[in-house]
C-alpha cells in the first residue's frame, strides 16, 4: 500500500464521476485533493484519458511541485492555478476545475451569474464572477483567479474556458459545480424568455454569503487546530 492511495483513489473517484455527469471529457479539466496536513496535494496528470485512469496514475506535488511520489505521468498544467488556490483561501481542501456545458455559456458571454436559488447560494455564494480569461496553465491565468477569491465564493467561471468549483473536500467540491451547473442551465433558459430574470432580495444575498463565510470559517479553525 503506498502513502497516498487513499488520497489518490479519492481524486480519481471523483473525476470519473463529473465524467459520468459529462462535466469533463477526454482529458479537458482536472481535479486536486490537499493533504491535510497541507503540504502537498493529489491532482490529476496531464494530458491522461480518464476512462483508462488508474489511482497511480494520479499525482503528488508539493507546494514547490515537486513530485512526492513517483506515478510515471506528469501533474495537471493547471497544478500551479490550483496551488494558488490552496495558498489563497485556507478554507478550500479540493479543486474542481471542469468544462460543463452551462457554466461554459456563460464563460462565452462574459455574463456573471446572480443569485437565483437560495439552496445554490447558501452553497455556493451570492454571485459568480467571471475570472478573465489568460492562456491554460499560464501564471496570468492563476493570477487572474486569485484577483478574484477574495469574494469568498465557491465558485467562478473562467472566460473563455470552464468552470471552477471548491469546496472543504471532494465532495463538497464536486457538489459545487453541480450546483453551479443548475444554476447555470436555468439562468440560460430564463434568459431566452426575455423577460426580467428575478434574483433574490439583497437581504437574502447577504444573509447567504454569512452562512457560506460562517462555514469557511469554521472549515479555517478546524484546520488551525
Amino acid at each position: 500500500m503506498g502513502k497516498y492511495n487513499s488520497q489518490k483513489k479519492q481524486v480519481l473517484d471523483c473525476i470519473m464521476s463529473l465524467v459520468a455527469k459529462g462535466f469533463v471529457q477526454g482529458t479537458g479539466g482536472n481535479v486536486s485533493l490537499l493533504l491535510e496536513d497541507g503540504s502537498a496535494v493529489a491532482i490529476t496528470p496531464t494530458q491522461r484519458e480518464y476512462a483508462t485512469m488508474t489511482p497511480d496514475d494520479i499525482c503528488i506535488v508539493d507546494f514547490d511541485l515537486n513530485p512526492l511520489e513517483e506515478s510515471g505521468t506528469a501533474p495537471s498544467m493547471e497544478t500551479a492555478m490550483h496551488l494558488a488556490i490552496y495558498r489563497s483561501r485556507p478554507d478550500v481542501g479540493a479543486v474542481v476545475h471542469t468544462h460543463q456545458i452551462f457554466a461554459s455559456v456563460f464563460s462565452l458571454i462574459s455574463e456573471p451569474i446572480p443569485a437565483l436559488f437560495d439552496e445554490v447560494s447558501g452553497a455556493i455564494g451570492p454571485k459568480v464572477e467571471i475570472v478573465p480569461y489568460a492562456l491554460s496553465g499560464s501564471k496570468e491565468l492563476a493570477d487572474n483567479v486569485v484577483s478574484k477569491l477574495g469574494n469568498r465564493a465557491n465558485c467562478y467561471i473562467l472566460q473563455n474556458h470552464g468552470a471552477l468549483s471548491l469546496g472543504r473536500d471532494l465532495n463538497h467540491a464536486a457538489r459545487n459545480a453541480e450546483l453551479l451547473e443548475k444554476a447555470a442551465q436555468v439562468y440560460y433558459y430564463a434568459l431566452t424568455t426575455g423577460r426580467t430574470v428575478s434574483v433574490l432580495p439583497q437581504n437574502v444575498q447577504d444573509l447567504m454569503s454569512l452562512i457560506v463565510t460562517g462555514r469557511q470559517d469554521e472549515e479555517i479553525k478546524r484546520r488551525r487546530g
